[in-house]
C-alpha cells in the first residue's frame, strides 16, 4: 500500500501542529506555551497523551579498549488525561557485565505545570531512581517523576555509552500516543561500515546524508552523518494476530559490517550469506560445538541399537535429547559452551545448547540435517537479506525422503515435524554446518491444528442437559493442552481450571489418553452435567447449542487493516453436538443452516442445524487453512468471523405441549 493512502487509511489530522514541527527547538526545559496547549488529533482523539517531540543522537569516541558509541535521547509528552499519568515511569535498558558494559552517563527529567498562570518545574528526586537486575548481563534504570496530572509537560533526556559497537542502538519512530515530530542522528566514523534496516509501513525520510569533520582521541577524520525524521505520526493501535507490533512500527537499526582502518586490512563481517555462514561454521558455540563429536560417538550405539531407518533413527535422537536435556527458557543461536558433553552434564541449556546437541548427534549418525536459524515471533520478522543480529535462535532441520522435516527438543511434548509456538516465523535460515553452505527455508506447520469437540446429551423437563462429552486435539491444539495438563499441580486443579469459565458445568469419570503419545490423536473424555445453559419463558424453551465453544466476539473490528492477520498457524475447530428432547418438546424454531467460503478455498465456516423425531444435531466447522492472511484479505476474512459470530449465537427454540 503506498505511503499516501496508508496515512489517510490512520486518519492523520496533525495538520494543525505542525508548526510545532518546524520550530525543531529541544532544549531541556524550554517549555513553549504552544506545549500546553497541544491536543491530541481528530483520529486520537482518545490519547491519553502527545508526544511533543522525540530526538536521539548517537555518535562514537574512543575509549580505552577501542570504539564506543554514545547514545542521546530526548523526549517531551503532553499528558491529556488520567491514562497517560503511566509516563511518569521511566524505565532505561543497559546490557553488559564487568568492563564490557553499557553505562548511563546522566538523566535529566522534570515535570512542569501551569499554577496560577505560572509554570512550576518538578524535578526528579534521588529517591524516585531505581536499578533492576533482569539477568547478570541486562540491568533497567527506572525512573519516576513527581505531580504528574492532566496538562502536565514531562521530559527525559539522557545518555548512555555503549561498547557493543556490532549493533547501534536503532530507532523507533512511532509509539502509543500520537507523535508531532522524532528524528534520529547518526554519526559513523569512515573506518567502520554498518548496514541500514529500515522496517515498518510507514516511510522514514532521510534528511541528511553527508561528510562531516571528527575528531576521535587526538586525530582529525571524517564521519558519514545520517538524519532520519517523521513527522505527524498516528498513534500504534495494536491489533489482534499479529508476530509482535514491533515488526510495522517505523524505525531504522544498525548492524556493523565492515571495518577498515589505517594501515590494516578491509576487514568483512557480514556483507554477505557466504561471509556470514563462514564466521558461524568457525565459532566455537556453533560450527565448532556442532563438530566435537566425542560425546555422540560415545552415546549413539546405545539409543540406535542398530536401526537403520533414517527417521526412526531421528526420531531415536530426538527423544535422547529431549529425554536428558531441560530448557532453562532462554533463546539463542549461540551455545553457553564449546562441548555437547558439557551440556549433557549439565542437563540443562538455552535453545542453542539443546538443538545444537540434537544436531551433533544426528551429523554422527549421518543423517542429513542442517540447523536452522531463526528469529522468534516476540523478536520480529528477519528482513532476508545479510544481517546476523536480526536472529535470536536456531532449531533442525533433517532431511527425509526429500522432505524436510523440522525437530525442536526445547520441549518433551514437540513431536518431530513441529516447532515452539514462538518459532512460528514462517521462514529460517538452513545452514549445513559441515559443508558452508546455507540458504532460506519454510517454516510453515503442514498440518493444521485441530480441536474437535463431541456432545452426546439428553435434554431433560427441569432444561438440564446430561451425557458425555469427548475433546480431540492434535498440533498446536494438543500442545498448549498437554502444556496446560502437566503444568498443573494436580488434575483435580487442572479440571478446575477447565470449568472455571463454564457457567453451569459439572463433569466426573474425566480421562485423557495419549498424554506421552505425541503421535496420536490426544483424547479427553467426561460425563457431564450442564445447567443454567437454557432459558424458559412461558412454554418457551430457549437453547445455545454452542454452549462453551462458541465465539462470542469478532477480533476484526477495523473497516481496513494495512498489517497481515498473522495465526501462526492453519487451524480447524469443528464442533458435533446431539441433543435428545423430552416428548412433550417440539421444536418451534430451528436457524437455518449455511456455509461460508473464503475465495480461492482459502477459508469457509459452515454450520447446520438438523432434527429428526425428538433428536437434535449441530454441526459447526471453521476451517482456515492458511497462517498468515494479506491486507486484501482482511475484508473477507473479518465477514467469516461475523458470520462465525453470529451464526453460532443463534438459539433453538422449542414449544411445551400444553
Amino acid at each position: 500500500m503506498k505511503i499516501k493512502a496508508l496515512l489517510l487509511l490512520l486518519g492523520i489530522t496533525l495538520s494543525h501542529l505542525v508548526g510545532y514541527a518546524q520550530k525543531k527547538e529541544f532544549k531541556f526545559g524550554k517549555i513553549a506555551p504552544e506545549d500546553f496547549a497541544a491536543k491530541a488529533p481528530g483520529a486520537d482523539t482518545a490519547a491519553s497523551a502527545v508526544k511533543l517531540f522525540d530526538v536521539g543522537n548517537c555518535y562514537f569516541e574512543i575509549g580505552p579498549g577501542g570504539f564506543v558509541y554514545i547514545f542521546e535521547k530526548h523526549v517531551r509528552y503532553k499528558v491529556l488525561n488520567k491514562n497517560g499519568y503511566d509516563l511518569a515511569n521511566y524505565k532505561i535498558g543497559l546490557r553488559g557485565t564487568g568492563s564490557s558494559k553499557e553505562v548511563l552517563l546522566n538523566m535529566d527529567a522534570a515535570t512542569y505545570n501551569m499554577v496560577d498562570g505560572k509554570m512550576v518545574a518538578s524535578k526528579l528526586t534521588k529517591d524516585a531512581k531505581f536499578t533492576e537486575e533482569l539477568t547478570k548481563a541486562f540491568t533497567y534504570k527506572k525512573f519516576t517523576l513527581p505531580n504528574v496530572k492532566e496538562g502536565s509537560i514531562i521530559e527525559y533526556k539522557y545518555t548512555i555509552r555503549s561498547p557493543f559497537i556490532f549493533n547501534l542502538r536503532g530507532w523507533s519512530f512511532q509509539s502509543g500516543v500520537p507523535t508531532i515530530y522524532t528524528e534520529y542522528n547518526v554519526k559513523i566514523p569512515e573506518f567502520l561500515i554498518y548496514k541500514t534496516n529500515f522496517s515498518g509501513y510507514m516511510q522514514v525520510k532521510q534528511t541528511k546524508h553527508e561528510d562531516v569533520n571528527a575528531t576521535y582521541g587526538s586525530s582529525s577524520s571524517t564521519a558519514k552523518y545520517d538524519q532520519y525524521v517523521l513527522e505527524n505520526v498516528p498513534a500504534l493501535k495494536n491489533e489482534a494476530y499479529l508476530t509482535t507490533i514491533d515488526d510495522y512500527i517505523p524505525s531504522v537499526d544498525f548492524e556493523l559490517q565492515a571495518t577498515r582502518f589505517p594501515g590494516e586490512m578491509y576487514k568483512d563481517f557480514s556483507s554477505t550469506w557466504p561471509k556470514i555462514i563462514a564466521e558461524l561454521k568457525d565459532d566455537e558455540n556453533i560450527g565448532g560445538f556442532v563438530n566435537k563429536n566425542s560425546y555422540a560417538k560415545s552415546v549413539l550405539p546405545g539409543i540406535l541399537k542398530g536401526e537403520q531407518d533414517t527417521l526412526t533413527m531421528a526420531t531415536l535422537i530426538f527423544n535422547y535429547v529431549k529425554n536428558n536435556l531441560k530448557w532453562n527458557d532462554e533463546y539463542s543461536f549461540y551455545t553457553s559452551a564449546t562441548n555437547p558433553k558439557t551440556i549433557f552434564e549439565k542437563k540443562s541449556g538455552n535453545a542453542a545448547d539443546i538443538n545444537l546437541s540434537l544436531l551433533s548427534l544426528l551429523n554422527e549418525a549421518k543423517i542429513q540435517a542442517y540447523a536452522v536459524l531463526l528469529s522468534t515471533r516476540d523478536n520480529g520478522m528477519h528482513p532476508g537479506y545479510p544481517i546476523i543480529s536480526k536472529f535470536n535462535n536456531v532449531i533442525v532441520c533433517i532431511v527425509v525422503n526429500n522432505k524436510n522435516v523440522l525437530l525442536d527438543a526445547t520441549d518433551k511434548d514437540i513431536p518431530v515435524g513441529l516447532i515452539g509456538y514462538d518459532n512460528l516465523n514462517h521462514t529460517g535460515f538452513a545452514i549445513d554446518i559441515k559443508n558452508g553452505v546455507g540458504a532460506w527455508i519454510a517454516t510453515e506447520p503442514t498440518l493444521p491444528s485441530e480441536k474437535i469437540f463431541n456432545y452426546t446429551l439428553a435434554l431433560d423437563k427441569e432444561n438440564k442437559l446430561k451425557g458425555k462429552l469427548s475433546q480431540y486435539s492434535r498440533g498446536y491444539s494438543a500442545l498448549n493442552l498437554r502444556d496446560k495438563y502437566r503444568t498443573t499441580n494436580n488434575e483435580t486443579e487442572f479440571l478446575k481450571n477447565y470449568k472455571k469459565d463454564k457457567t453451569g458445568l459439572e463433569l466426573k469419570n474425566y480421562k485423557i489418553d495419549n498424554l506421552d503419545n505425541l503421535d496420536e490423536l490426544l483424547t479427553e473424555s467426561m460425563d457431564v452435567e450442564i445447567d443454567d445453559n437454557v432459558e424458559e419463558a412461558g412454554n418457551l424453551v430457549y437453547f445455545t447449542p454452542l454452549l462453551y465453544e462458541r465465539t462470542k466476539e469478532n477480533l476484526f473490528k477495523h473497516e481496513q487493516r494495512v498489517f497481515p492477520v498473522d495465526f501462526a498457524y492453519p487451524f480447524k475447530e469443528n464442533y458435533r453436538i446431539t441433543v435428545t428432547f423430552p416428548e412433550d418438546y417440539e421444536i418451534d424454531k430451528l436457524p437455518k443452516s449455511m456455509a461460508y467460503k473464503l475465495p480461492d478455498n482459502k477459508g469457509s465456516f459452515s454450520i447446520s442445524f438438523v432434527a429428526e423425531g425428538k433428536t437434535l444435531l449441530v454441526k459447526s466447522i471453521i476451517d482456515l487453512p492458511k497462517s498468515v492472511y494479506e491486507p486484501d484479505e482482511y475484508f473477507d476474512l473479518k465477514e467469516l468471523f461475523k458470520a462465525v459470530v453470529e451464526k453460532q449465537a443463534e438459539q433453538i427454540v422449542f414449544k411445551k405441549k400444553s
